[in-house]
């Protein structure tokens, strides 16, 4: 009589999991406008201060990851997209993610700290208003999105911060711009998920007619936001004329985009312009970087 052997699954590695909680590719992409942003506004190169910088922004976004999983689990285990995250799946328990998350903030701002006060000041403030203003608040509103932009934006601005250890009106355009990418991008990842986002309660349309004429409408009007705000450069002599054309181009661009949603109410369409924002921000940063070499 032959006997069958039945092998549970090997529980992934800790640090495999740990990877995961801080979404670690999604922490390195965000933290690329940061160091965007330090060339920007770098008057003498550091390498201490570049590698500080990536290093603390890394770790600083991914302790934001972890307490926004953390606070969000039951709601993840209801989504398609979430359902695979640790903690729905119990691959970490809540006082491990509990502890990566603290963890990973402390060195994070120390990181920060080290470079500059400001810069870990900023760095807390996205933290705080990410994980304890943003995250409780989009299973209550709409309006969760506008403050989410504020967290969102700062990455952006940090970069400038570190190096020149001061806010002024190219730090304030840098966040900005930032600022008001998000809406564009994140309503058009609202319409294509939004039925993905009801399971677990949320409604992330600006508007509760949802995927409709209106939203669309909105959605329009926050990429056609984004031509003004790209002229903000020159007319602070922070670029040139022919970046500010470049820019004004690419806003123009994703506003016809958000048009032909507007037009067609497709998913498909959506889907065009939440791609073409995730292309629209490297390429407002790579402008930005050619223009001052």
């Amino acid at each position: 009589m032959s006997e069958t052997t039945i092998l549970s699954p090997s529980k992934p590695s800790f640090i495999k999991e740990a990877l995961r909680l801080g979404k670690l590719r999604l922490s390195t992409s965000v933290v690329f406008s940061s160091v965007a942003g330090y060339f920007l506004g770098m008057e003498v190169f550091s390498w201490v201060q570049l590698l500080l910088l990536i290093f603390g922004g890394i770790t600083v976004v991914a302790a934001s990851n972890a307490y926004n999983q953390i606070y969000e689990k039951d709601r993840d285990a209801l989504m398609n997209r979430t359902k695979g995250r640790p903690l729905p799946l119990g691959t970490l328990s809540l006082r491990e993610a509990w502890f990566i998350a603290t963890f990973l903030l402390a060195v994070g701002l120390w990181a920060l700290y080290v470079i500059n006060p400001m810069t870990a000041y900023f760095g807390a403030l996205s933290v705080v208003l990410y994980t304890l203003v943003y995250t409780p608040l989009k299973a209550k509103t709409p309006l969760a999105v506008f403050v989410g932009a504020i967290p969102g934006a700062i990455p952006y601005m940090l970069g400038w911060v570190a190096a020149r250890n001061d806010f002024d009106i190219e730090t304030g355009t840098l966040f900005a711009q930032q600022f008001f990418w998000q809406f564009p991008h994140f309503w058009a990842i609202a319409w294509v998920l939004d039925d993905d986002y009801k399971k677990a309660g949320y409604r992330l349309l600006p508007l509760a007619s949802g995927r409709s004429k209106s939203t669309a409408a909105l959605i329009f009007i926050s990429s056609a936001l984004l031509v003004p705000i790209s002229v903000l450069p020159f007319m602070i002599s922070m670029s040139g004329m022919r970046s500010v054309i470049l820019l004004a181009l690419g806003s123009l661009a994703l506003t016809y985009m958000a048009a032909k949603l507007y037009r067609s109410l497709s998913i498909k369409d959506a889907k065009t312009l939440m791609f073409a924002s995730i292309l629209y921000n490297p390429f407002v940063l790579v402008v930005l970087l050619i223009d001052k070499i």
